[in-house]
């Protein structure tokens, strides 16, 4: 029995939603109809009808025409396009159905509306002949771009709710995966068709490839009026990567000084749990642990003027602690199921068992640099296998934490020398050790094998990271 039984795109004007049908309808057993609900015309701007259905009719009745598409294809998939502004009246059957296929299309905010502007001021909407292609500059309006991304984040909250509350998935597909067949093939075979592509449709040209500098006439205006908005928020659209909730049992709070570590993984959790233990002269497995939201309120109440903290890491190191504590060791604590995955299914250039007198620092290189491409598709929801703790953002490990409590404080690694101990004298001790920095079990270090391409390859996985915490270059 078939999965689906046709599918969606939902995108919006200028995300590449053109690009993307055409590749879809390269694969046989696909098709793609346009812009089926749009109210200003049916599948494509002179397009009389949609698979023997005229605009009257849809509007009349715009499950006919659902109807019709699901029929379509024997043997095969129909689908077409979704714009927030099209008919409203069938997009509640569109989000409840699971034997729909959701594929949500995005881009940049700012690009996509710039895109829009000049499309406006040439009326030259698709491209398919470089030497016919119009030149024209927008004009940023600060207005009428931030209803622009109210309208979109609007829209994909709407989705991401559904979705949530109707126990869907989509395939999600940014404007930059467009051009790699590898996606293209990945959501055919999501989608449940077993055909392949060895390369994508060129028909379709980028119309304004230049940078938005040389697109915007008023540029300098535009910067100052982005400035004054929240950018983080305007790239949200979506946020790919799974929500997490606060891991309560994993909290440690010392022995007697008023102190709370919510740690998150694959940071300075060995040396911050040691300082801790030193802070009451115990053994770090002498700090008090699994703590239930129950028993950890309880801690609170009964220590007025405590103190909660977090630490965290350099993303890139961060992301080299994991890939060799829990990726290309084969010890205890490894991923062991993970690791098979990705040397099978994902081709990581990893030893099958303990790394050997063969693995050298040039294997470890190219090892590393893999799985720093793999974790960014996991994080853009790109790969089946579970976004762990251990390579999530900081940003959302942080994020999940306020479900239940947020730390007093966020501590960088690189500065926990000086916070740690102030941070304990604040709660009444009075003479806090200094923390000792511990070593990072791995066959090479960071240092060995770093330079500019691995230090791209992280600001491009953890972009969220570098962004939020002002994270500069590793080192």
């Amino acid at each position: 029995m078939p999965k689906f039984d046709c599918f969606v795109v939902f995108a919006e004007m200028r995300t590449g939603s053109n690009f993307l049908e055409a590749n879809l309808n390269a694969f046989d057993g696909l098709s793609c109809f346009g812009e089926a609900f749009n109210p200003h015309f049916i599948g494509y701007p002179n397009a009389t009808d949609v698979l023997g259905i005229v605009q009257s009719e849809r509007d009349r009745d715009p499950e006919c025409l659902l109807t019709q598409i699901r029929m379509a294809t024997p043997g095969g998939l129909g689908g077409f396009r979704y714009f927030h502004d099209h008919d409203p009246r069938i997009l509640d059957t569109l989000l409840t159905d699971p034997k729909i296929a959701k594929i949500v299309l995005t881009r940049n905010p700012v690009d996509s509306y710039v895109s829009w502007k000049i499309a406006r001021t040439t009326g030259q909407w698709k491209l398919t002949n470089v030497k016919k292609r119009k030149e024209a500059k927008a004009r940023f309006d600060a207005r009428e771009f931030e209803a622009h991304v109210n309208g979109l984040q609007a829209f994909q909250v709407k989705l991401l709710n559904a979705l949530q509350t109707t126990a869907q998935t989509a395939f999600y597909v940014a404007y930059e995966d467009l051009q790699d067949v590898a996606v293209m093939n990945g959501l055919a075979r999501w989608l449940g068709c077993n055909a392949q592509l060895d390369s994508l449709n060129t028909a379709l040209k980028r119309q304004n490839p230049e940078p938005l500098s040389e697109k915007v006439e008023n540029f300098d205006e535009m910067q100052k009026a982005l400035s004054r908005q929240d950018s983080f928020n305007l790239t949200r659209t979506p946020n790919f990567e799974p929500r997490r909730g606060p891991v309560v049992p994993g909290y440690l709070a010392c022995a007697r000084t008023p102190l709370l570590y919510m740690p998150i993984r694959s940071g300075p959790e060995t040396m911050v749990t040691d300082w801790m233990a030193a802070l009451d002269g115990v053994n770090p497995g002498q700090l008090t642990g699994d703590f239930t939201q129950g028993s950890l309120r309880a801690w609170k109440r009964e220590r007025p003027g405590h103190r909660s903290f977090t630490v965290i890491r350099h993303p890139l190191a961060r992301a080299h602690e994991a890939f060799c504590s829990k990726i290309l060791s084969t010890g205890k604590g490894s991923f062991k199921g993970i690791r098979q995955t990705l040397r099978r299914v994902h081709a990581l250039p990893i030893p099958e068992g303990e790394p050997g007198a063969d693995y050298d620092v040039n294997a470890h290189r190219e090892a590393f640099t893999a799985w720093l491409r793999w974790v960014k598709a996991n994080l853009s929801g790109q790969t089946a296998v579970r976004v762990d703790g251990h390579w999530a953002t900081q940003a959302q490990s942080i994020q999940g934490m306020g479900d239940f409590t947020l730390p007093d404080m966020i501590i960088r690694e690189t500065e926990a020398a000086d916070y740690l101990p102030a941070l304990a004298m604040q709660v009444g001790h009075p003479a806090p050790p200094d923390p000792e920095s511990v070593p990072n079990k791995a066959p090479f270090g960071l240092a060995q094998i770093y330079d500019e391409e691995i230090e791209a390859l992280a600001q491009d996985a953890y972009q969220r990271d570098y962004l939020m915490f002002g994270f500069d270059t590793w080192g």
